[in-house]
């Protein structure tokens, strides 16, 4: 009977000292990260950097639980930073400006930057080989927002090329130019990404 007792209680004392073992564990305590919401003006491969470091876990790695919302337009952007929905906003220096400008007591500072230049393309209705900016005269081209970035360097590109005679259509919400193009509108537009989810 012992050599049945001793083995069964050993066994209960080896399963209670692993329970045991297991609740006082030490875990990882995601309430310890510090929760930050990032505001993107738009989903870029531009915007690889950042997508890298939250996919590798640099920013866990760091103490940070990051969400990355997509908040169209540098305007919605600036208002998210603003309401305190988010806490970064990631869009071009333009709306930290304008709001500054405005004169608000508590204005965004913009304190980084992840592109080095602007990531916009231009994109013709129909294939023109050999193309230079010669060929927008007399047309139609989707520049965004008026005063948001895109339609702000276009409209630096075709001064700097004596382009003037070109009908810049500011009318239509940066997240809406693909859809507007797409569905007639403009012999050209801007966009940050050419593919098949625009």
């Amino acid at each position: 009977m012992k050599k049945i007792i001793i083995p069964i209680i050993s066994i209960i004392c080896i399963l209670l000292l692993v329970i045991i073992a297991i609740m006082l564990w030490p875990k990882k305590d995601d309430n310890k990260l510090t929760k930050l919401k990032i505001a993107e003006v738009t989903h870029s491969i531009f915007y690889t950097p950042l997508y890298i470091t939250d996919a590798l876990g640099y920013f866990e790695d760091n103490g940070l639980d990051v969400q990355i919302i997509l908040t169209s337009g540098a305007n919605n952007v600036a208002a998210a930073v603003m309401s305190n929905d988010v806490q970064i906003g990631f869009c071009g220096s333009e709306q930290t400006i304008y709001i500054y400008n405005e004169g608000a007591d508590d204005y965004l500072v913009n304190f980084a930057g992840l592109t080095k230049r602007d990531g916009s393309f231009i994109v013709a209705r129909n294939d023109i080989k050999n193309f230079d900016l010669t060929y927008m005269k007399g047309k139609t081209i989707l520049g965004g927002r008026q005063g948001g970035m895109p339609a702000m360097t276009l409209a630096y590109t075709l001064h700097e090329n004596n382009i003037d005679d070109v009908n810049v259509d500011t009318s239509v919400d940066f997240a809406a130019m693909s859809g507007a193009f797409i569905g007639g509108a403009g012999d050209f537009v801007t966009l940050f990404d050419v593919n098949d989810k625009e």
